[in-house]
């Protein structure tokens, strides 16, 4: 476009080049015009949406960003935090929802919410700058400095897996370690979720848990996902002495009003629908007489209501102790999902906490090997801890787990690291270094050795 002078359509062509200019800026000269949207990663799509705003000549405005930096190389972070200060400074205001603690740095003002989650959160704990949060005591502020080590002793792999003919995107064939924790990295675009989900050899019992929309109504629920609900409603029944079908929203002891949803649905053709809650049920999706049957002096309907945390005291003790509900609630319990309400609609779910659903369903079956992508989004600081004692867990239990991350404690805490690059796009698709994270801190050879060095304080 730089080398067009055609001055009929100057304007155009100046508008032409202002948005690819800044789709390069952002990190993203790497894509083809003509790729499908479809294709794009969630990280891709989301600074797509913002080269739209970049070139606007509107102020006053307030943008809001949902964790921008999902999907990001440490390296593509510090392009993207260059990006809201631009939008900012053309005097706009910049909302971040964010956990990273290299976006939380930038920040003029930041708003603390806690002190827990789910029914435990909601409260502003914290209001002021990044140095007061750091003193403020807060989880937030706590764990804003927190730094792993590098593993120095590694498992040793019991196997391998080899990924042959991987072309698509300029992928290259490479070989991963099985039977301990390997990490995939790599900046934006450099092919990892190609090589492990568009590659991976066809009978190789691998178990992909990503971060796709569940499929389901808006019935669906943590209990009925799981599972739970069937020794549940046999526990019930077996209390009450009446049928299981009973216990469930979706069969005979459902509301006749609502038809077990809790809520009515109005069309209002062309406006938005309107969801008002039963009247009849009160939005307990049951009908009066199931509540009226009881186990440990709880009705079903309050049951559904517990957290996870709640019913698995509820479940483990007393009248109410039923063995196979507790494994999934401890289960649920060790993915990080202790503040789910049982009965909370899973479309109300947010990506990283319908992967780490999958992952408490995943981890009662047989996978010899676990592909995760990105398991830290949406994960508080003090979380990510919690998630390096579960894939330690899994991998001490004989499971091979490969997980595609940026998150820097990942990578120190791998067994092996599998690093693509050296750019992305047709720069991209190659292994450029595989070994140890205390290799590639040593070797800094890589972007990725370089951002891992300085996190490390090597």
């Amino acid at each position: 476009m730089a080398g067009l002078a055609e001055p009929s359509v100057a304007p155009l062509l100046g508008s032409l080049r202002r948005t690819l200019e800044s789709l390069v800026e952002i990190g993203l000269g790497y894509l083809s015009l003509d790729r499908p949207s479809g294709t794009l990663s969630g990280g891709e799509a989301q600074r797509v949406k913002m080269v739209r705003h970049l070139g606007s000549s509107l102020t006053d405005t307030t943008y809001v960003f949902d964790e921008p930096t999902i999907g990001l190389h440490p390296h593509d972070v510090q392009r993207m935090n260059a990006l809201l200060l631009r939008l900012r400074d053309k005097g706009n205001t910049v909302l971040v929802v964010e956990h990273k603690p290299e976006t939380i740095a930038i920040a003029d003002h930041v708003v603390d919410l806690g002190p827990g989650a789910g029914s435990a959160g909601g409260t502003v704990c914290f209001e002021g700058t990044v140095a007061g949060l750091r003193s403020a005591g807060t989880l937030t502020g706590r764990h804003l400095d927190d730094r792993a080590a590098v593993k120095e002793r590694v498992r040793a792999p019991s196997g391998t897996l080899a990924i042959r003919g991987a072309s698509a995107n300029n992928l290259r064939d490479v070989d991963v370690p099985l039977g301990v924790l390997v990490v995939v990295t790599g900046v934006a675009g450099s092919g990892k979720s190609s090589l492990m989900y568009g590659s991976m050899p066809a009978g190789a019992g691998v178990v992909s848990v990503d971060q796709d929309a569940i499929r389901g109504s808006r019935r669906s629920n943590p209990a009925t996902y799981t599972k739970l609900l069937d020794p549940v409603r046999k526990a019930f029944a077996k209390a009450n002495g009446v049928k299981p079908a009973l216990f469930s929203a979706n069969s005979e002891g459902a509301c006749p009003a609502c038809k077990g949803a809790g809520v009515l649905y109005v069309d209002l053709a062309v406006m938005a629908g309107v969801a008002a809650t039963c009247e009849e049920c009160g939005g307990r999706r049951f009908e009066a007489s199931v509540l009226e049957h009881r186990l440990g002096g709880r009705d079903i309907s309050e049951v559904l209501a517990m957290s996870v945390e709640e019913a698995e005291g509820f479940f483990g003790a007393g009248e109410a102790r039923t063995p196979a509900a507790l494994a999934i609630l401890r289960r649920l319990s060790e993915v990080g999902l202790a503040y789910l309400s049982l009965g909370q609609p899973l479309t109300t779910l947010s990506g990283g906490e319908r992967q780490r659903l999958k992952l408490a369903t995943h981890m009662a079956g047989r996978g010899g090997v676990y592909v995760l992508d990105e398991p830290t989004t949406g994960l508080h600081l003090a979380d990510v801890e919690r998630l390096l004692g579960l894939l330690d867990r899994l991998v001490d239990a004989g499971r091979s787990v490969i997980v595609v991350e940026h998150h820097q404690a990942v990578m120190a805490h791998a067994d092996w690291i599998i690093d693509l690059g050296p750019g992305a796009g047709h720069d991209g698709g190659r292994v450029v270094f595989e070994g140890t994270p205390a290799d590639l801190v040593a070797a800094r050879s890589t972007l990725t050795g370089e951002h891992l060095a300085a996190y490390v304080g090597a």
